[in-house]
């Protein structure tokens, strides 16, 4: 979940629109703002350092958010033990490693440097319940054919019920047009070639789920979960070559997941217009000197499962063209305009130096192979860098 979706959550809520007979476009700005405090709290049975998250609501029309800087934070448990949180750039981390114990009760205070106090309700460790497996397989969505990400459970004591799941996905991304030449720009503005660095044929992608995953097996015989939880069209170019996905299930209680749930309603774009707007989302965390001071959040002790796979394109498509690079990577070269068009094949208008010093396109193959003209390509395609990083993530394994 995006914690920018969870700022603005409190301003869909605490606004009243109505536009069921607006017939041209119109620009929602906040009226009214009324700040709150947002936390991001979630501490599993992981041994681990447990992480905390303080920002302030943001308005409607803003683009980011702000974070709550310098709070008290720390976590009590029914034994007498205190875990205390430390400022980390936009987050709180713990001073110590630990993890949530079964039936042992914990609570989260919160004291902001303006003075407002905050509690949550004690809250338990939830059934302990790892997944069973991570699959990836060919199948078919809405008539596109792709990759299906499957997550499967099972809990024969029917004890788990609600659960919500996150993952983050990495896919290496080699560079199709990458050349161990490359062109500059001198200081005078001449063109120089110059020996390529390796670091820009290899880079690496990474993203995390936007939308709030979530199952529940009230309505089932069993308490078994078959969940997909991606789905990749084989035309995307994040599959290309070799793609991991890191899984996350989290088992939840049930006042958890019909938090989580009504955040999933409020975060879609059809809520905004809503003609009934409800009053502010209310989890589990509350005001201690002042119930005038609002709180947006749930403080959740969740038991917590994670699995990583890994596959190659060629291992579920083989033989199989490769899906199309983000970029087009049609080679072209620069023309100078006769009778007012560019003649072939050189298709761009001259010069070439703007977009080659806006870096909007890399060199990829002419003059330095003494060539009267040279062939250039747009910049990912010669250089991975322009979009995605080189560096290898750690746990990466070809």
């Amino acid at each position: 979940m995006k914690n920018y979706k969870l700022n603005n959550i409190l301003v869909f809520t605490l606004l009243v629109i109505f536009c069921n007979s607006c017939t041209e476009a119109y620009p929602l700005l906040t009226n009214s703002y009324e700040e709150a405090l947002v936390v991001e709290a979630t501490i599993t049975n992981e041994l681990k350092t447990q992480e905390i998250k303080l920002t302030k609501t943001a308005k409607f029309e803003d683009e980011s958010y702000l974070p709550e800087s310098g709070a008290e934070v720390f976590i009590t448990d029914d034994s007498g033990n205190q875990y205390n949180f430390k400022e980390d750039a936009e987050k709180y981390i713990s001073t110590v490693e630990f993890q949530a114990i079964p039936e042992r009760k914990y609570q989260l205070h919160i004291n902001t440097k303006d003075g407002r106090s905050f509690e949550s309700s004690p809250e338990t460790l939830t059934t302990i319940n790892p997944m069973q497996e991570v699959t990836a397989a060919v199948e078919a969505k809405d008539n596109v054919n792709g990759v299906g990400i499957r997550i499967k459970s099972y809990d024969a004591s029917h004890a788990s019920t609600y659960y919500r799941y996150e993952y983050e996905e990495t896919y290496k991304i080699v560079t199709p047009k990458w050349r161990p030449t490359k062109a500059v720009l001198s200081n005078t503005g001449s063109l120089v070639f110059l020996t390529n660095s390796p670091d820009t044929k290899v880079c690496y992608g990474s993203k995390k789920n936007t939308d709030i995953l979530l199952v529940n097996t009230n309505d089932l015989s069993e308490d078994r979960v078959d969940f997909l939880a991606r789905f990749i069209s084989d035309q995307d170019y994040i599959m290309t070559t070799r793609y991991s996905i890191l899984v996350k299930q989290y088992i939840e209680n049930l006042a958890a997941f019909n938090y989580y749930t009504t955040l999933k309603k409020l975060s879609g774009p059809e809520s905004i217009l809503s003609p009934t707007q409800p009053g502010l989302l209310q989890g589990n965390i509350k005001s201690v000197n002042n119930l005038n001071n609002k709180i947006v959040g749930y403080f959740d002790v969740a038991s917590v499962s994670t699995e990583r796979i890994y596959f190659n394109y060629n291992d579920l498509f083989p033989g199989k063209a490769a899906p199309p690079y983000v970029a087009d990577c049609q080679e072209y070269c620069y023309g100078s305009p006769e009778n007012g068009t560019v003649p072939e094949p050189c298709t761009h208008v001259a010069p070439f130096t703007e977009d080659l010093g806006r870096n909007i396109i890399s060199y990829f193959s002419g003059l330095d192979d003494g060539g009267s003209f040279s062939y250039w390509v747009n910049a990912p395609c010669g250089d991975c860098t322009t979009f995605a990083s080189n560096i290898k993530p750690t746990f990466w394994t070809d």
